[in-house]
């Protein structure tokens, strides 16, 4: 029986603790927004942490962004990036 957690999308009312509203903000006159003191302190932020912004587009709009901890972001992106890299390796290796 295949495992059901693997195929599971992060938005299924089994993992909806991942994919919740945890506030609106407005973007000023200047493009700034503020994350409320509630939501920073759930989530560890404090004055000077960076954030890396991503987005996903559907149809040339904006979808949703997402935001990573700038000091996470290097380590997740070598954890996907790393093994497609060393298959790329392997496989040119194993041409020659």
């Amino acid at each position: 029986m295949a495992d059901n957690k693997q195929k599971q999308h992060c938005c299924t009312p089994s993992t909806a603790e991942c994919c919740k509203v945890e506030s609106v903000v407005t973007i000023d006159e200047r493009g700034q927004m503020i994350l409320p003191k509630d939501l920073r302190e759930k989530v560890g932020l404090v004055a000077g942490d960076k954030l890396v912004i991503a987005t996903s587009m559907n149809n040339g709009k904006l979808g949703f962004l997402m935001m990573f901890r700038a000091d996470d972001f290097g380590d997740m992106v070598k954890g996907v990036v790393g093994p497609v890299m060393r298959a790329v390796w392997m496989d040119d290796k194993e041409e020659k």
